[in-house]
């Protein structure tokens, strides 16, 4: 009876290790505990420097659907070039996307389970800094995954209907989310821009101002010494 058992052992064994070497989900090298994989979503702004890359990564399942909008609110120093090229790569390595212009969308779906590169490049600027204001993330549709491979258990109708209702009504507030970070990129952008127009308005005033000014001094001051006659002596008369 022992040889049966043994044999029934090892053939469940293999049929767990193969079960196991289908997940695409990638495991932490201390048991099974799985890596890190952050929030599922991210909105901030960076400062990239002049010919610099930034790139950041973003833990994504399978069958998931993936965003990320950028946005050049402003540019610090010489240049006024707001180009810069956006980039992303699978968890293999391989170019999925890419995107070069001063606001831009990379949406795709993740084909496989990992971490997702996004890298963005000021390779425009080369005298400038860019501040980018940056929204990713991914987002799943329909009920939630399991990631242990656990049997999900038998729920009734009622309970089926209600969660269907609160998943739809949380993609629909997470698409809301999203419309809410698109405005406010734009908000910043403009508030940018008329920042910086109303200190060059204000500059581009001061320094006329000033030439104005100095013209008319320097207009009395010619005007004045036409007007000047020389006291005639006798040794100094003035010619004919």
């Amino acid at each position: 009876m022992s040889p049966l058992l043994f044999g029934a052992g090892l053939v469940v064994l293999n049929l767990v290790t193969s079960a196991r070497s289908q997940k695409t989900e990638p495991l932490s090298g201390s048991g099974d505990q799985p890596p890190f994989r952050g929030a599922d979503r991210y909105d901030f702004a960076i400062m990239i420097p002049p010919g610099g890359m930034e790139c950041f990564w973003q833990f994504a399942h399978q069958t998931g659907y993936f965003y990320f909008s950028y946005e050049v609110q402003r540019t610090v120093g010489m240049s006024h070039d707001r180009h810069v090229a956006a980039t992303a790569h699978n968890p293999q390595g391989f170019l999925i996307d890419t995107s070069q212009d001063v606001r831009g969308q990379i949406n795709f779906s993740t084909q496989e389970t990992g971490f997702y590169q996004l890298c963005l490049s000021n390779q425009h600027n080369h005298f400038a800094s860019v501040q980018v204001y940056l929204n990713f993330g991914v987002f799943y549709e329909g009920p939630e995954i399991d990631h242990k491979q656990k049997e999900r258990k038998q729920l009734n109708d009622t309970l089926d209907a209600i969660e269907d209702s609160t998943q739809k009504v949380q993609n629909n507030i997470f698409h809301m989310w999203r419309y809410y970070n698109f405005a406010r990129m734009r908000k910043m952008a403009d508030f940018f821009l008329l920042q910086s127009n109303y200190h060059y308005v204000n500059w581009w005033s001061t320094a006329q101002s000033l030439v104005i000014i100095l013209s008319g001094i320097l207009q009395l001051y010619f005007l004045k010494r036409l007007f000047n006659v020389p006291t005639a002596t006798d040794t100094k008369k003035p010619r004919c």
